[in-house]
């Protein structure tokens, strides 16, 4: 997601905070391990109903790997049944004559069947290439013990041998890839659900979570690999009732305070190695997010110390935003700021921005008295006077709906968010988001992100039956369409939607995708 943003962003100064980045090495995770060996082999057909047009087909049993040899323009592909994060090992040995030229291999790695069908040379799109999971390996000695030293995120690996000599053969065998997650698996906390959908859909978004628990909470282990604020939120709101990992929450809060810039902003995202440091990129609802993540940790484990510390950072972020304010009161949409939301190509983020501001500040004003700021007081009237201000200037009456920018749009981005800040009394909430799903205005949801909002918007004005039923069909369609962890992008009307320019490059494992173990354990489905 970040490339978009960071093509836009301006150059900053970072203001570290070595205080902060001790404390956040300090909770550093162990991370756990386990050998996991492939079920069988495959292969991909074409099937318009499947998935990007894909389907796998049973080859044969794994073992059968061990008595087979492939020659030059041969190839394979290994499915290690699940989705996993870690990394691949195996042995080559030559079949035939002593082997009297270097073998090339090309290892492909995929989430999806598409991924083993469709080349990568076929790539457009305008991301880097570089994402793409594949290898060129060439060994001058057999046999060989390969162990690569990349980590990798996938279900299914394709091992084509370019080239040997006429005069031999190669096998693979003891195929092993070494998971890694600082997910503690065995001790999550396990959910008995009467509904077998919502209990699959749960055991699938712990999985996506775990896959994404590495060093700190990353958005995708195939694709950015970063520490971005909007993912953390709600991989923190999963992982509470799960794995209540609560130390690497607190972890990458420090870390995003350890460098914000000199205004005090925090950054969207954070790279990790080979050291920290604060991508070029800041997002208006991101940074807020900030504030809300310290509040859902807060609540989460009253841990009042982190608290007190954090406070100061998570208080300039509801300061720098309410800075954008024009003078109604309302966010400025100008060409000089960038506010994520969803990826819809035609979305504008004026008041669903307006909304999340709201939002922050409901929670800001809580953390404020807790820690006894004066700052209580004065957000709490700019609060009233925020909330008047988007009923007066963003609320149409006669459509029923909040509308959004110049051009008054009309989207589901808005009223989801309108409706989770509560600026409407409980009633009127409520009546927002059943004439949402009795209109469907045309910008919609496009990813997991914005239906998890959808979700929880639904839940918090009293919608419970239709809560449910759009996270079955939603998380639900994932599952019929082959997900074995959630995706970063699904629309169920174009499941080839890419904000990149091709689905080879999505993520099939990604964290904000995550939250239905939330949604189903917090709201008690």
């Amino acid at each position: 997601m970040a490339e978009q943003a960071k093509i836009q962003s301006t150059k900053v100064t970072i203001i570290r905070n070595d205080a902060f980045v001790q404390t956040a090495d300090n909770l550093k995770p162990t991370l756990f391990n386990n050998a996991i060996t492939p079920t069988q082999l495959i292969n991909v057909q074409s099937d318009s109903t499947a998935m990007h047009n894909w389907r796998t087909v049973h080859e044969a049993d794994i073992a059968a790997l061990d008595n087979r040899a492939f020659g030059k323009g041969e190839s394979v592909i290994i499915d290690f049944g699940d989705h996993q994060v870690g990394y691949v090992s195996f042995d080559i040995k030559p079949v035939g004559s002593p082997p009297d030229a270097p073998l090339k291999l090309k290892l492909t790695f995929g989430e999806m069947p598409v991924e083993m069908a469709e080349p990568f040379s076929s790539y457009n799109g305008w991301i880097s290439s570089s994402w793409l999971q594949e290898e060129t390996l060439i060994v001058d000695v057999l046999p060989r013990h390969v162990e690569l030293p990349r980590r990798y995120s996938f279900r299914y690996l394709k091992i084509e041998v370019i080239d040997t000599s006429p005069k031999y053969r190669v096998s693979f065998l003891n195929m092993t890839c070494n998971t890694v997650t600082s997910a503690d698996i065995d001790n999550a906390i396990q959910l008995n659900h009467s509904d077998p959908l919502l209990q699959e859909i749960d055991r699938v978004s712990i999985k996506t979570l775990a896959d994404c628990m590495q060093d700190v909470f990353e958005d995708g282990p195939k694709r950015d690999r970063r520490l971005w604020l909007g993912d953390l939120r709600l991989q923190a709101l999963a992982n509470y009732p799960t794995f209540q990992s609560n130390d690497l929450v607190k972890r990458c809060l420090y870390l995003f305070a350890s460098v914000p810039d000199e205004r005090g902003a925090i950054a969207a995202n954070l790279f990790i190695e080979p050291h920290l440091i604060a991508d070029d990129t800041y997002l208006f609802d991101y940074s807020l997010f900030f504030t809300v993540t310290l509040y859902d940790y807060y609540l989460a484990t009253h841990d009042e110390a982190t608290l007190k510390e954090l406070w100061p950072t998570a208080m300039r972020q509801v300061e720098l935003a309410l800075e954008r304010l024009d003078h109604r009161g309302i966010v400025k949409d100008e060409d000089t700021w960038w506010s994520f939301i969803d990826w819809h190509e035609q979305l504008n983020k004026q008041a669903p921005s307006q909304a999340v501001l709201i939002y922050t500040l409901r929670r800001a004003i809580h953390l404020s008295k807790a820690v006894g700021c004066k700052q209580s007081v004065d957000f709490e009237q700019r609060l009233i006077d925020i909330e008047k201000a988007t009923v007066e200037c963003l609320w149409d009456a006669d459509q029923g709906f909040f509308v959004s920018g110049d051009q008054r749009q009309v989207s589901w981005a808005t009223q989801i968010w309108m409706a989770l800040a509560e600026v409407l009394p409980e009633d009127n909430n409520k009546a927002l988001m059943l004439r949402l799903l009795s209109v469907k205005p045309e910008v919609g949801p496009t990813t997991p992100y914005m239906y998890h909002h959808l979700v929880e918007a639904l839940l918090v004005v009293g919608c419970r039956d239709e809560a449910i039923e759009h996270l079955k069909t939603y998380w639900g369609g994932m599952l019929s369409d082959g997900a074995d962890t959630f995706w970063e992008l699904y629309d169920p009307q174009n499941k080839d939607f890419s904000p990149y320019g091709s689905h080879l490059i999505n993520s099939y494992c990604h964290a904000w995708s995550c939250t239905p173990t939330y949604l189903i354990r917090h709201y008690d489905l």
